[in-house]
């Protein structure tokens, strides 16, 4: 259950509370001016009574002084077959441009209240009664109010995002160029080695792969040192880096697994860093192979389109189950026992940030593998 609880949680349960409290406690003050207004029509009818059966002058002034004070309630006075009489505060434009506006006001308040009936010199009459404009708005304030709450709550969960994601990128920023640093020193140690050993037997094979592998983790450095800052894209050919890469990764595979680049062209031209793509191909070959139980295909495919180049690798390992999917990318998510779980997290970051493009899952199923795809627009 803790899992589910974090600083959201607490905001929506915090923001659901006071909508809660605003609109219980909004009802209760609608209901009471309701019956206020309820209580002033009766008291409008009595007076129209008054008004009929009294000759007192100061009485007559009286009811007159009592029905010119509603100039709030809305209300439609007819006859006992709802023939329309008279009416109070109503759009006075409205009425006089619109014939079937006051039939059709009749209409709406006969949905919101029941008539009030009483007996009159001419027979049996009705009042018919809405709103008032200040009940309306006390009506539909819980909703601005929830508007207002819900804009808030988006605009802080945004910024306090942003905020962490911005901190997080400079963490990981801090910790590749720290570990680029940290690997020159011995790097330079082991190359000066090298050398002593290449000069004193040139032709020794177990050197030679010494050195391509010393190659590679010099390679790893300038990755690491480049992540930290915006690297320079050159225009270069994105079959030539695949092949490559697939090569160097296929001898280090187990020899029953397979993996191959599907092209229709020799030649995809695409602004890149080298290096850092070169990162990218591998952290998701890498992963393909851990999917797999040492045996199994891995399938690169390229598709060249004039606004962007499509690059779907797919394998036919474990797959992901579905409620992970959304979790492979964040910054040390990993189902491996060892393992930063920091591979997808910096290539998504490489290839969306670095190279405006986007990496994703396109498509996974447990027991038959997955897709990533990635695009890299023009």
């Amino acid at each position: 259950m803790r899992q589910y609880l974090n600083w959201k949680t607490y905001l929506i349960i915090i923001a659901v509370f006071i909508v809660g409290a605003s609109l219980s406690y909004t009802n209760t003050l609608a209901t009471k001016l309701a019956n206020e207004e309820r209580k002033n029509i009766k008291q409008f009818i009595d007076v129209i009574k008054i008004q009929a059966i009294s000759n007192d002058p100061v009485v007559f002034q009286y009811a007159r002084l009592v029905l010119q004070q509603n100039r709030t309630i809305p209300l439609i006075l007819t006859d006992e077959k709802d023939n329309i009489i008279d009416q109070n505060n109503l759009d006075s434009i409205k009425v006089a441009k619109d014939t079937s506006y006051v039939r059709k006001k009749l209409e709406e308040f006969r949905q919101l209240h029941p008539p009030v009936e009483f007996s009159y010199i001419s027979g049996k009459q009705r009042v018919y009664y809405g709103e008032s404009y200040l009940l309306m708005q006390l009506r539909y304030y819980p909703y601005v109010q929830l508007t207002i709450i819900i804009i808030f709550l988006l605009i802080v969960v945004f910024a306090i995002t942003s905020a962490q994601r911005s901190l997080q990128n400079q963490v990981w920023a801090g910790l590749s160029k720290e570990t680029a640093h940290q690997l020159g020193t011995p790097l330079s140690s082991m190359e000066g080695w090298l050398q002593i050993l290449h000069d004193a037997d040139g032709d020794n094979e177990a050197v030679a792969e010494m050195q391509k592998d010393l190659d590679r983790l010099k390679l790893i450095a300038d990755r690491f040192s480049k992540v930290g800052s915006a690297p320079q894209l050159v225009e270069e050919n994105l079959v030539s880096r695949m092949v490559n890469m697939v090569d160097y990764m296929q001898k280090r595979a187990p020899s029953k697994v397979k993996i191959a680049v599907h092209t229709d062209t020799e030649e995809i031209l695409v602004n890149m860093s080298g290096p850092l793509f070169d990162w990218v191909l591998e952290n998701l070959i890498r992963n393909a192979l851990d999917a797999m139980d040492g045996k199994g295909n891995i399938d690169i495919r390229l598709t060249d389109q004039k606004q962007q180049v499509i690059i779907d690798v797919s394998d036919t390992g474990k797959g992901i189950p579905k409620y992970q999917v959304k979790k492979i990318f964040a910054p040390g998510f990993t189902t491996k026992k060892r393992g930063w779980g920091l591979g997808l997290s910096l290539a998504k970051r490489i290839v969306e940030q670095f190279h405006h493009g986007s990496l994703f899952v396109k498509q996974t199923e447990v027991g038959k593998g997955t897709t990533f795809r990635i695009i890299l627009r023009r």
